[in-house]
């Protein structure tokens, strides 16, 4: 079941961002392994202002998560994490559904975010659901700082791109 996130959960968010990341350590992204997942005062904002939802399990606790801002005009995936014990079971595609509805719902036309090109479990994942590159030349002022943002931070030491999908899908 997915609800919005509340303070209780905030915690249990990091935990689960730091095991999802160890999945990168595999790949050699030791980086991306190690960094911090937001703070809880940032985790706070974003269930405050209604952007993060949990996935929970039967007991109501929580086993993945996504935070959702809006960039450029258009409902932006900041963080989608799911623990490794819950993966390969769609939460994820389910999170980012939620997500979706809410673009929809606040009259946005469609959805972004940014992520590894060749990780597996990202850009290919991401296309798979309906997501498409996002040529640079396209990107909005927000979505170009939140790029280079992530470049200053080390993170296109892996290729990175910026994809969207459209807040209704195609019939």
């Amino acid at each position: 079941m997915i609800r919005l996130a509340h303070a209780d959960d905030l915690l249990i968010m990091q935990d689960i961002e730091r095991a999802a990341g160890q999945a990168f350590r595999a790949l050699g992204m030791d980086l991306v392994a190690d960094d911090e997942p937001l703070t809880v005062d940032q985790l706070h904002g974003y269930a405050v202002a209604g952007r993060a939802w949990v996935y929970v399990d039967g007991l109501d606790y929580p086993v993945a998560y996504l935070l959702a801002d809006i960039v450029d005009g258009a409902g932006h995936v900041e963080q989608v994490s799911v623990h490794p014990d819950y993966a390969r079971q769609g939460l994820g595609r389910e999170l980012l559904h939620a997500a979706r509805v809410w673009t929809r719902g606040h009259g946005m036309q469609r959805q972004t975010l940014s992520t590894f090109r060749d990780v597996p479990w990202n850009a290919p994942y991401y296309r798979r659901l309906g997501f498409e590159v996002l040529d640079a030349g396209s990107w909005g002022p927000q979505l170009t700082r939140l790029m280079e943002h992530e470049a200053g931070l080390g993170l296109t030491h892996w290729p990175r791109v910026a994809m969207w999908r459209p807040a209704v899908p195609p019939t």
